[in-house]
Formats: C-alpha cells, structure tokens, sequence
C-alpha cells in the first residue's frame, strides 16, 4: 500500500531524521522553555493572587463605609437604635448618598438594593463626580449574592469588578465595587517582562547551546571525517595504506573519546589486514608468474618432441599416434593457460604496454572475422560507424580483449545464437565496444564475479571448448590498463558486454 501524501512531509520532519545537534539542541530549548514557561506562569498566578487579596482589603474596608454612609449595620459596630453618622446635605450625583462619604476610592461602583430593586447606583470619577450606570449594569449589580464575599464580575459598559455586597439594619443591600484595571495592567506588565526574559533566555541559551554541541561534538566530526577519508580508499587491489587516524585531545576519557579510540584501534586492525591480504596476493602472482615463466620451457619441450614423434605417423602403432595427439593437445590447453598466466602476472607488476595509434575499425572486423570462423553455427553481425574509430594503446592486447568477449559468448551460448559487435564513438574522445549476446544469459549471482580468475559459469550456459576462466579477467586487466572500463549487464535473452576506451591511455602515458 502506498503512503498518502500527507504521511510524507511528516516523515520528512520526523525527529528520528533529524541529526544529532538539532536533537540535542531542540530537547535543551524545549526542556529550557518549559521550566521558564512553568515558572512564569506560576509567579504570574502568584503575583495575581496577591493583588487580588490586597484589592480585596481595599474593598472590604470601602464597603464598611459605604454601609456606615447608608444606614450602618453589625458590620460597623452599631448597634441598632443608634443614629448613624448623618448623610451630606446635597446629593452631588445619581449614585447613592455613600458614594460622596470619605474613604471612597476613585472609579469605585456602589449601588443601594431594596428587596431586589436598584434605588440608586453609580461610578465615582478621579475628579469626585459622578456618573450613572446602565440598566444592565444596574441588574448586575442588583444580583450579587449578600454573604460578604467579593467576586469578579464583569460590569456592562465598565470593565472588570470586584464588588462585594452587605446588609444594612434597614433591610437595605449595599453593593460596592473597585476596578480591576490596576490588577490587570500589573499583570500585563509583568507577563510583558516575563515573555521578554524567556525569549532573552531562549536564544542566549541556543547560540550557547549550539556552540557547546559544536564543541562537544567536535571528535565525532574527526570521526565523520576520517570515515569519509577512508571510504575514499582504493582498498579492493593492491598495496593499500591507511595514514589516518582520528585525533584524540582531551576528551580520552569521555564517551567520544572512547569512540575515538576504538575507531584507532580498527582502522589498525584493518590496516594489518589488508597489509597481510596484500602480503599473500603479493606471493601468490609471484608463484603464479614464477611458475608460468618455468613451465613454458618444459611445455616448449613437450610439444617439440610430440611433434617429433608425429612426423613418422605411418610408421608408429595406432594407439601410440593417438597417445602423441593427446598429448600434443593436452600441452598446447596447458601453454595458453600459462600464457594467459603469465600476461597477467605482468599486468599485475605493472609492465608498461604498447603505445601506438590503433584503429579500432579495423581490428573489430579482424576480430568477427576469426569468430566467424571459429563459430560458423552463430550468427555474427557488426555494426561500426562511418568514420574510422582512432585511440591511443596496445593493438595485440586490444585485439585480445574483444576475442576474449567474442570467445567467451560463442563457448558459453549454443548453436544459432545471435552475436552483435557494436563500435561507437565516444563525446570524450574515446571509444565503446558493445558485444551483445540473445543466449541464455548469465546467472544472477556471478555476475558481481565474473571477472575474476577462474571464474566459471554454471550449466546454463555450458563450456564448450576447454575454457580456462581467465578469459574475461585477462579481457578486464587489459582494459583497466589502458584506463578504460569493463561491464556487463545480462538478463534471460540478452547479454551485453560494454568496452569503454578512452582516447589517450592514461597507462601509455605513464611509460
């Protein structure tokens, strides 16, 4: 089933992608935030809880004198039957007689209840006038609860109360209210300084925490680099040397500087290997190219005496003319494999090849030819461009590559099989041979080691004619010597071997 395309963004930012800094660093701002976030919020809360209490006492006290002013009660210690204070003389406002009484707060609410009626209420203004409130807020007001307590209310046309509700010995209800305005400009000022802190905090605490994970991360840099550096390595062939290490300072007893040390100790490890691996291929081609030298003079011998004894055919006995065939068989199998040994012992210890103008043409119609006549039950086409195709290297060598290709598709195809032999120019100066095959194709996994030496194909594709296995690794060794490179792709029904040559040897060159 196919993800949806919404799944793909979120995989894209999933945290599991993301590299090691930016974890360490989003879980350090995140971890950071939160504390500071917390702690905000609760002195925030706090410092709210304090002014509310303290707008709180205002209240109650402004309530004593708003219910002395309208007729007294218990909560001003009068006791009932005792005249109270008496009001002013000259009502100087819609609201009630108390609001005009000393002790009373600018932008203070009162109002005076009677059994559920609002008889009178208003707002004291900064400059001691006042002012009425609306029908709304008079039946705000009228419902506030008489149990002594403040309560927020939010007041029509006005902003946000704290009113509180009392009593009189007449039966009368007294409501009293003081602004929240104060509180709330607190607040924001305080929440303003606090969100300016955080934000300080947070990036002061990411550029110290970005160059505190640079600095910590630093060896697992040297790690990266060093891992890179070694990746870059030629180390499949030949001598191979590994000069890097990754640095240790300071840090060798902490976790990175133990990764450091343990990525020493395997790259010493692998260097000693691949030092050992190299000793033992070293021996290996010398014996082979020791062995190859030394066997062509007693092979040289074997086939000049069977030759010997085959000039007198009619005179030997049947059975011994059949032996010398054998034999001189038998020997010429075994000088082309050392032949083929001993070339590419050369190759190995870097003999320099021919450098001279080939003509690719040419030798490519030369070598069909010899195919033609070496498999007249294939079918063998050619296909070259119009120009003469001119490089730079070892004709013979070159030769032998492509009959090499063209040998190996005749022995391991059968009769009937189509062989092509494409020559194409290349934009670089240089030349492709391609050398396609309608066979049976090449099993899935040899194809990774078809070129090496004696390497073999299985029964789908049967070895007709003594192969050695060191056709197509001699056909690779010449090629990589004249800086080119050999491949194949092959499934059931087509095969091709691809030849690319550059137009100046880089091998010649060094000669």
């Amino acid at each position: 089933m196919s993800s949806s395309p919404r799944t793909e963004p979120r995989r894209r930012w999933s945290p599991r992608r993301w590299s090691l800094r930016a974890r360490l660093l989003v879980g350090q701002s995140l971890l950071l935030a939160t504390v500071v976030i917390g702690i905000g919020a609760a002195t925030v809360l706090a410092l709210q809880q304090f002014l509310v209490h303290q707008l709180d006492t205002e209240l109650v006290i402004a309530q004593n004198h708003s219910v002395g002013g309208a007729g007294g009660g218990p909560s001003l210690g009068i006791a009932p039957g005792v005249r109270p204070p008496p009001p002013p003389d000259t009502p100087v406002g819609p609201g009630p007689d108390f609001l005009d009484r000393r002790g009373i707060q600018p932008d203070a609410i009162g109002a005076a209840v009677d059994h559920g009626t609002v008889t009178a209420a208003g707002k004291i203004g900064a400059d001691g006038s006042e002012s009425a409130l609306s029908d709304a807020a008079r039946g705000q007001l009228a419902e506030v609860a008489v149990d002594g307590k403040p309560i927020t209310l939010n007041i029509d046309g006005q902003g946000r109360y704290r009113v509180i509700a009392d009593p009189t010995w007449r039966g009368t209800t007294v409501v009293t209210g003081l602004p929240l305005a104060s509180v709330d400009a607190t607040l924001a000022w305080v929440v303003g300084i606090l969100v300016a802190a955080i934000a300080a905090a947070l990036l002061i605490a990411i550029t110290v925490g970005l160059w505190l994970i640079r600095r910590a991360l630093m060896p697992l840099d040297r790690v990266a680099a060093t891992a890179a550096e070694v990746a870059d390595l030629q180390l499949d062939r030949g001598e191979v040397t590994l000069p890097v290490r990754v640095s240790i300072d300071a840090e060798s007893r902490t976790e990175v500087g133990q990764l450091c040390a343990a990525v020493n100790r395997m790259l010493e490890h692998i260097a000693e290997a691949l030092s050992a691996r190299h000793d033992s291929e070293t021996r290996v081609r010398q014996f082979l190219a020791d062995a190859s030298h030394e066997l062509r003079t007693p092979l040289a011998a074997i086939r000049g005496y069977t030759e010997l004894a085959q000039r007198n055919r009619a005179e030997a006995p049947g059975e011994m003319v059949d032996a010398m065939d054998r034999v001189d068989a038998a020997a010429r199998r075994m000088t082309t494999l050392v032949e083929d040994m001993f070339l590419l012992a050369r190759l190995d210890s870097g003999r320099p090849l021919e450098h001279e103008p080939v003509d690719l043409s040419r030798l490519t119609i030369d070598a069909v030819s010899d195919a033609h006549i070496a498999g007249p039950d294939h079918r063998w086409a050619l296909d070259l461009p119009g120009e003469p195709v001119l490089i730079t290297g070892d004709a013979v060598r070159l030769h032998q590559v492509l009959g090499n290709l063209l040998a190996n598709a005749r022995t391991h195809t059968g009769p009937g099989t189509k062989v092509t032999v494409s020559l194409e120019c290349d934009s670089s100066g240089g030349a492709r041979w391609l050398v396609r095959d309608n066979g049976p194709g090449i099993p899935a996994d040899l194809q990774p080691a078809i070129f090496q030496r004696f390497s073999r194909g299985d029964s789908s594709r049967s070895r007709r004619g003594g192969s050695t296995g060191l056709g197509l690794a001699i056909a690779d060794a010449v090629t990589k010597a004249h800086g080119g490179v050999l491949g194949v792709t092959s499934v059931p029904g087509d095969t091709v071997f691809t030849v690319w040559l550059p137009g100046e040897s880089p091998y010649a060159k060094r000669t």
